[in-house]
């Protein structure tokens, strides 16, 4: 009887809970946006010119052959197939991707029986970057149609040498009718320093701002996201200050930004470890033109987010314990997915 009336009371507590996921799932249409670090999805082909590929090849440090290749495709794929909600049954709407070396690597991606029925579309440009990495952009056609795709160069006056990713703007629109731009990043990393390098992603931060400034040109009230791996935190200069993203969702203007991560952060969760600290650069912000109090009635609007540190995703080995299980470490393959967990918000819209 003791055992029976638990029960009970456990199904009394989950009704509430099902009821207004059920509800959102009536009432609303959800979109996922999601952003992934892949961590050095390389093909095996030694094509790059200035052999920045080496490593991995066959005969490279990471002896890069078929096997590892299609584990890591295979893994990869699992994890965004496992990106679905009640709400979201049929997986994000939108996938930004960094660390990837061309497109063929997406096109064997989406082909992954793990999400091959999703019919995922790519978006890919090659980028100037030293390392030979782009970003690149996933979308399922159901949920979201490409109009237009810009890239923009990153350019340092000061550092007239400097190469790194470009920044892909793509603009589309949801299945509900509404015009949405995603500004696919992966800014320059800490080498040399996190202080002394800060003004490269400064700089990269003021380009995703005037790509912003010039779409919102055009159309004012659309919604404009800006996504990737930063190479630093919300409370940095370059997402704080230069970018201007804010932790208050009050505090942000229509054509401001509002960065949800900031407080996930201050809760101790994060998308990567370095020594024993976690940090939080995939992010994800949003406009103030999709918040609620800024759209225009009946606009999709921002809802929530949401570190999709899926138990499979997290190493249980030594050191690495509590970590993203990443590809190899210290030299030895282990057979992972990603240095990075992924992100993702979801937009919601009245039916």
């Amino acid at each position: 009887m003791k055992k029976y009336l638990f029960s009970l009371a456990a199904v009394l507590m989950l009704l509430p809970m099902l009821s207004m996921a059920q509800n959102t799932k009536n009432q609303y249409s959800v979109y996922g946006v999601a952003f992934y670090n892949l961590e050095n999805l390389f093909d095996t082909i030694p094509n790059n010119p200035l052999g920045r590929d080496a490593e991995y090849t066959p005969a490279g440090q990471n002896a890069w052959g078929s096997r590892k290749y299609w584990a890591k495709i295979h893994n990869l794929a699992y994890a965004i197939s496992q990106m679905t909600t009640q709400t979201t049954p049929g997986g994000p709407a939108i996938i930004g991707v960094s660390e990837i070396e061309n497109r063929s690597v997406l096109d064997d991606l989406v082909k992954d029986p793990a999400i091959k029925s999703w019919m995922l579309q790519v978006v890919h440009h090659e980028s100037p970057d030293r390392r030979g990495v782009d970003v690149g952009l996933l979308y399922n056609p159901r949920q979201f149609k490409v109009l237009d795709v810009t890239n923009h160069t990153l350019s340092i006056p000061s550092n007239p040498t400097f190469r790194t990713r470009d920044q892909m703007c793509v603009t589309g629109v949801l299945s509900g009718g509404d015009t949405l731009s995603v500004i696919v990043n992966h800014w320059p990393s800490r080498l040399g320093g996190q202080e002394q390098s800060s003004y490269l992603r400064e700089a990269a931060a003021d380009l995703s701002k005037q790509i912003a400034d010039s779409l919102w040109a055009i159309r004012p009230n659309q919604g404009v996201i800006i996504m990737g791996d930063l190479n630093d935190d919300p409370q940095d200069r370059s997402c704080a200050k230069v970018l201007g993203a804010k932790r208050d969702e009050k505090k942000v203007e229509a054509h401001g930004f509002y960065n949800p991560w900031w407080k996930m952060l201050d809760n101790g969760i994060g998308t990567l470890a370095y020594k024993g600290s976690w940090n939080l650069f995939d992010q994800i912000i949003v406009s103030g033109t999709l918040l609620k109090s800024h759209a225009d009635p009946g606009d999709a609007y921002y809802w929530k987010c949401q570190v999709n540190n899926f138990d499979f995703l997290i190493d249980t080995d030594g050191s690495r314990q509590g970590y993203p299980k990443r590809t190899h470490a210290g030299g030895v393959w282990l057979n992972g997915y990603s240095d990075h967990f992924p992100t993702e918000i979801f937009l919601i819209k009245k039916r």
